[in-house]
């Protein structure tokens, strides 16, 4: 069995497909799926629902508590908790803070705590300037060890032609290459 760590960030309009990953992910016997939530996600009601309403969800479909204190996850490095890490949805700000090495939020601590026993990372990408603001930091993890992507594409060209997001059905398929640090391809669809 492994143990995959499932963190959300605060693109809450992607929480409905993230979701739906971690019951797929929960259902595979093989997998042992521990949640995480950044303090926003936690905490934060918005027009895509309640921050209760998606903590008890994801905590019935795990049977686990959620974890969203850096107390919480700084544990993950020295009892080397995670065989990996899915950080999905990914906002353009946790991408930034991962590219730059900033550990101050329950995710970037769990990734950082992570990565320092040289396991795998897999992002799922949502944010609005992908080809913009955030594409120095996407470019920068693509060439970061141990750092993988669930394959993206733009989500609205025409509306939000700097705008990208992850395609979450292809998250399993996604994780089994990073496991074996492989970045699954294409990484950019259409």
């Amino acid at each position: 069995m492994i143990t995959v760590g499932f963190a959300l960030c605060g693109s809450y309009c992607t929480f409905k497909e993230a979701i739906e990953q971690i019951e797929v992910l929960s259902k595979d016997d093989s997998i042992k799926l521990i949640p995480i939530m950044s303090e926003n996600a936690y905490s934060i009601d918005t027009r895509f629902g309640e921050a209760e309403s998606h903590i008890k969800h994801i905590e019935h479909i795990t049977k686990t508590k959620i974890l969203h204190t850096l107390t919480e996850v700084e544990p993950f490095g020295p009892k080397k908790t995670l065989d990996a890490l899915i950080i999905a949805p990914c906002t353009g700000n946790t991408l930034a803070k991962l590219a730059l090495g900033i550990a101050d939020t329950s995710v970037t601590f769990a990734a950082k705590a992570h990565l320092r026993n040289d396991r795998p990372i897999l992002i799922g990408i949502s944010t609005n300037d992908a080809l913009a603001a955030a594409s120095k930091n996407i470019g920068s993890l693509h060439n970061t060890k141990n750092i993988f992507f669930i394959p993206y594409r733009q989500d609205s060209p025409l509306n939000k032609p700097n705008s990208m997001i992850a395609d979450f059905t292809k998250t399993k398929a996604a994780l089994s290459s990073a496991l074996k640090r492989e970045q699954v391809q294409p990484v950019v669809i259409c």
